[in-house]
């Protein structure tokens, strides 16, 4: 396999067990919580903040564990990846947030295909979610630079703080929010209201980036550390051969 064809299978993988674990830890934690929703939501943050760290540690070696196209967006315009990479990543992970909702509906025994019918819509939630989208560019773009090697554990910690400090629950992610459409439960979101969402992590995306120029300063090409996923790859090299 090519080493374009594995950072594809990664970033397929990534986002597809991201989202069966969205899906199915608010499935399981509705069932569990016996109609406490605090416990409920409790229990979908930490297991997706704790997804997300063993996701971005194993596969970003191999991708840079996107998962998300707002920041395979945020890496474009950052220079770090092309432009035909990163459309290749973003089908990708469509398709691959798609998939994770089936195989979480398939695991608990639920139908496959259920359009979501939870209201999220409204200046709180879009608002919420440019706040969401910007904290997590920013705080990707500024892990990279200053704390490279602790990238998963800060984009873990995020989300899950987002979970409780944002009206919307952080999705932060067009491909999760187009993919928690297609769910009924606990995650879901209606598809009319997707738009709405997709547009305001636009809007985060944008702040984060001008933030992001603001705190960092500017730096050569010499000057410039290849990213945290680059790094792993050249030390782990030797150990593969």
């Amino acid at each position: 396999m090519n080493p374009f064809t594995r950072k594809l299978l990664a970033e397929f993988l990534g986002t597809a067990a991201l989202l069966a674990t969205v899906v199915g830890s608010g499935i399981m934690g509705v069932r569990l919580a016996a109609g406490n929703d605090a416990v409920a939501l409790l229990a979908n943050a930490a297991a997706t903040a704790a997804a997300l760290y063993a996701l971005i540690a194993v596969l970003g070696p191999i991708s840079g564990a996107h998962f998300n196209p707002m920041v395979t967006a945020a890496m474009r315009l950052q220079r770090r990846i092309g432009t035909h990479e990163a459309l290749a990543y973003v089908a990708v992970q469509l398709v691959a947030a798609i998939a994770g909702v089936l195989l979480a509906h398939a695991m608990f025994e639920l139908p496959l295909w259920q359009p979501g019918t939870q209201a999220r819509s409204g200046a709180a939630q879009w608002l919420s979610e440019a706040v969401a989208s910007a904290g997590l560019v920013l705080t990707i773009l500024l892990g990279l630079r200053h704390r490279p090697t602790a990238v998963p554990a800060l984009v873990a910690a995020y989300v899950f703080a987002g979970y409780w400090f944002t009206a919307s629950t952080c999705f932060a992610n067009p491909a999760v929010t187009l993919a928690r459409a297609l769910t009924q439960s606990f995650a879901g979101i209606r598809p009319q209201d997707v738009a709405g969402f997709v547009a305001a992590q636009c809007v985060g995306l944008g702040a984060g980036l001008v933030l992001a120029r603001a705190l960092l300063p500017a730096q050569s090409a010499a000057e410039t550390p290849a990213p945290a996923e680059a790094r792993l790859d050249d030390e782990a090299a030797p150990r593969s051969q």
